[in-house]
């Protein structure tokens, strides 16, 4: 997953794959049956990475909108950016994605989707639990947020994760703890 995290999709090549995963072509393709089923593997696995750790600052904070804050001030830590290249995989496979890559495009977009959805649900139990107006749109927000994460990552990838990204982090997350209502 890190390999093409750094090096992309179109980047890494066979003898990279080999290095990374200590396998020979035959056993790499024998095991993925293509580089392109092992990107789409590594993009599972980077979603499901996120999707946890969203999860488990769900499941450890009463607020959901202090959940979604916590989770925002992650990609201000230099741990964060230190763990992979600074900008979000799925993003990096969309602007990378070439047409005759349909199926990868796809699945980024529909990883994306996913997290969008997973914020919306959050959006959606705080306005359940009182702490959004009930006119607030979850969805509307959750695509927000996305967007918000995205422009923090570019702005990781474009400043090398040094600077004021600790303070971008906290002010997007206290831009979405202004949301709450009590």
């Amino acid at each position: 997953m890190i390999l093409f995290w750094q090096k992309g999709f179109h980047a890494t090549s066979l003898k990279d794959l080999e290095a990374a995963l200590q396998m020979k072509p035959g056993s790499i393709y024998a095991a993925f049956h293509s580089k392109q089923s092992l990107y789409l593997e590594a993009m599972d696995r980077y979603l499901r990475i996120s999707r946890e750790s969203l999860a488990d600052l769900a499941a450890r904070e009463a607020s959901p909108l202090r959940a979604l804050a916590q989770f925002m001030r992650r990609f201000g830590t230099p741990e964060k950016v230190q763990r992979g290249p600074a900008i979000c995989m799925i993003v990096k496979t969309l602007i990378d994605a070439t047409q005759d890559e349909p199926e990868i495009e796809a699945a980024a977009r529909a990883h994306l989707a996913t997290m969008t959805g997973d914020f919306a649900a959050l959006f959606a139990r705080a306005q359940a639990m009182g702490e959004l107006p009930a006119s607030a749109d979850p969805q509307l927000l959750a695509r927000k947020f996305q967007m918000s994460i995205t422009a923090l990552r570019f702005e990781a990838k474009r400043s090398g994760g040094d600077g004021d990204l600790a303070a971008l982090a906290e002010d997007l997350a206290r831009d979405v703890e202004r949301l709450r209502l009590h």
